[in-house]
């Protein structure tokens, strides 16, 4: 009777649905800036009025949420997200475990994210900003989110094919 793990398998890099995963996981990490769905964002640059202030609304929300959150359980926070990187740092490369390869090259570029969003909420909580200040902070902290996205892509492929190639075809 096969196992669990045998019936499960845990090479990512192999497995199309690490990939989907990936792709995924940039994509909304993209799209979502500071909670907010980056299409309201440029139809409210483009048409402005009520659009703006639902905008305007979801921001001030998403922002006081987050900080609220980072103020309350941020050393928490800090402490078992630096724990589980450490652990699946250990497990991945000294180890070798490949499915703690994977979280990490996932996890890691995701944690800076978080840092970023943290950092720009509170920037926009501190200072008014005007409507075209909110959207170049906004659009700054998307591209920032991309690059990230597009070299975490980059490096987690590297790696994939490094470690697909060193496995080779029949997992040996």
């Amino acid at each position: 009777m096969a196992t669990t793990l045998e019936l499960i398998d845990l090479r990512s890099f192999s497995n199309l649905w690490f990939w989907i995963a990936l792709a995924v996981v940039w994509s909304s990490a993209s799209h979502w800036v500071l909670g907010v769905p980056f299409d309201l964002v440029l139809r409210a640059h483009r048409r402005g009025g009520s659009v703006e202030e639902d905008l305007r609304d979801l921001i001030r929300i998403n922002v006081n949420r987050m900080l609220y959150i980072a103020d309350a359980a941020g050393e928490i926070a800090v402490g078992v997200m630096s724990f589980l990187l450490t652990v699946l740092a250990i497990l991945g490369f000294f180890y070798w475990v490949e499915f703690a390869q994977a979280l990490l090259l996932i996890g890691l570029p995701l944690t800076i994210v978080w840092i970023l969003s943290v950092r720009t909420a509170r920037k926009i909580a501190l200072a008014p900003l005007t409507t075209a200040e909110l959207y170049l902070r906004l659009r700054r902290l998307r591209f920032v989110i991309q690059v990230i996205g597009m070299l975490s892509v980059l490096t987690t492929s590297f790696w994939g094919m490094y470690v697909n190639a060193s496995v080779g075809v029949l997992g040996g």
